[in-house]
């Protein structure tokens, strides 16, 4: 019975993507930028330590989950607007699992960032990223991708549920987007100064992204594939108890 009321809901968030393509190509076309900036524009001058290769394959992780931070920020907008335009009551009066509504959200966030991810891998093939990784590793990337998008995506969820305006709903993803640039998607953490190196070391992004590295150039993951694996699985259950929480507490309120 869900899953029915889950795939019927998710085709109407398609279809509203679908109608405007132009959200996935908008939420791309951030993370395009930075990447042909920081490749043509700084890349000469950035020091990648013992990193191999152009600085496009070591700065495309990072990429990544800027773009995966701009397409949530969709979600708890589309999310905001169909809270305030009675979506949800009408679906709560017919016959429907109550969290059907926001799987399906949650199901199309993930459906249109995997189309977003693959535009920019896509770009970076032109700029020239090259990778030998095997299917299982590409396997692996794709994992741990949908995890961490899956993990955003429901704390979108919160914030459109908790969101007083549908500015404040869409702007829930801004500090998401400045975390990657204290981690080592752009720059090694060994040059940065002590306080900032213990923070980027430590953080989710760090690990996520130095695991994608690893996982694409064929290089040993060390402990990094399993606190990026913690930090993913511990941000979807938090993320996932309290967005159903939130739910609950405002549909009780209407």
């Amino acid at each position: 019975m869900i899953l029915r009321d889950i795939a019927v809901l998710t085709k109407r968030s398609l279809r509203h993507i679908l109608r405007s393509p132009d959200t996935i190509i908008t939420t791309a076309i951030t993370p395009v930028v930075m990447l042909l900036l920081f490749v043509y524009v700084f890349g000469g001058a950035i020091d990648t330590g013992d990193h191999d290769g152009a600085y496009v394959d070591y700065l495309l992780p990072g990429i990544l989950l800027i773009t995966v931070a701009s397409g949530v920020a969709y979600t708890s907008y589309r999310l905001f607007l169909d809270l305030q335009g009675g979506v949800f009551e009408r679906f709560h009066s017919m016959p429907i699992t109550r969290s059907a509504t926001l799987w399906a959200h949650v199901l199309t966030s993930l459906v249109a960032n995997l189309v977003s991810l693959v535009l920019v891998v896509l770009v970076a093939l032109l700029m020239g990223f090259r990778s030998g990784a095997g299917p299982l590793a590409w396997c692996a990337v794709v994992g741990i991708m949908v995890l961490f998008t899956l993990a955003l995506t429901w704390l979108a969820v919160i914030a459109g549920l908790s969101a007083k305006s549908a500015d404040g709903a869409g702007g829930f993803a801004y500090p998401l987007l400045f975390l990657p640039f204290l981690s080592s998607a752009f720059v090694p953490t060994e040059g940065m100064p002590g306080p900032v190196r213990w923070f980027a070391e430590h953080q989710p992004v760090t690990s996520i992204v130095d695991t994608l590295r690893n996982l694409y150039a064929e290089q040993p993951l060390g402990s990094d594939a399993w606190t990026a694996l913690a930090w993913c699985v511990g941000l979807l259950a938090l993320g996932y108890v309290l967005a159903m929480r939130s739910y609950e507490r405002r549909m009780t309120a209407c």
